[in-house]
């Protein structure tokens, strides 16, 4: 095959694909899209500029010996499943490297991350600016009702300023105990009552 015939093909080839705004391409990167779920419309439009890469990669390389259509569709299968792969990789490796604000640091585990971060916000404080003529009362003795026995004692003893460390030597109880009652009393469906 002579330069000047391939170099016709090669032209055909590209203006097939690219005409009405890479219509043909894009449809192609959609058709292999659609085996995979969760992808936005960023996620696509990245797929569809990776295409263009592979696109003049393939061009280089085809052999004129198969059909371009299927030989582009494989290899944009096969960059795209790796592309995907390559996400999803780096997904589970920021997974694994989160970390819980409950998780004791510090000497013998008696601080937990959230006793680092500095906050101003008092949810009390935050309830008795809202309340309604003398219904913070009724609110503060609803939230309560909801604790139980040990969370309340954790209540009283942070009410008196005591330290986390120093609630869970007096109630003997675990870091872990204390973090899941502190969760529980924290959550949303609680602390809504005070609102």
């Amino acid at each position: 095959m002579t330069n000047a015939y391939s170099a016709v093909l090669q032209s055909d080839i590209l203006n097939t694909y690219y005409a009405d705004n890479a219509k043909k391409l894009h449809k192609t990167v959609d058709r292999i899209l659609c085996k995979f779920g969760g992808l936005s419309g960023k996620d696509t439009d990245d797929f569809y500029s990776l295409a263009n890469e592979v696109f003049a990669d393939v061009i280089k390389r085809y052999d004129y010996k198969q059909p371009f259509d299927g030989f582009l569709y494989s290899c944009l299968s096969n960059k795209i499943m790796s592309e995907i792969t390559k996400r999803n990789r780096e997904k589970r490796k920021a997974d694994r490297m989160a970390v819980s604000l409950d998780v004791f640091k510090g000497e013998e585990e008696e601080l937990s991350l959230l006793d680092f971060l500095p906050s101003d916000f008092d949810t009390f404080e935050e309830a008795a600016k809202r309340q309604e003529s003398g219904k913070y009362q009724d609110k503060v003795e609803r939230y309560i009702s909801k604790l139980s026995n040990r969370q309340v004692n954790i209540l009283n003893l942070l009410i008196d300023s005591y330290e986390p460390y120093e609630i869970r030597k007096i109630l003997e109880i675990s870091p872990k105990e204390y973090a899941d009652s502190m969760q529980i009393m924290r959550s949303y469906e609680n602390v809504r009552i005070l609102f």
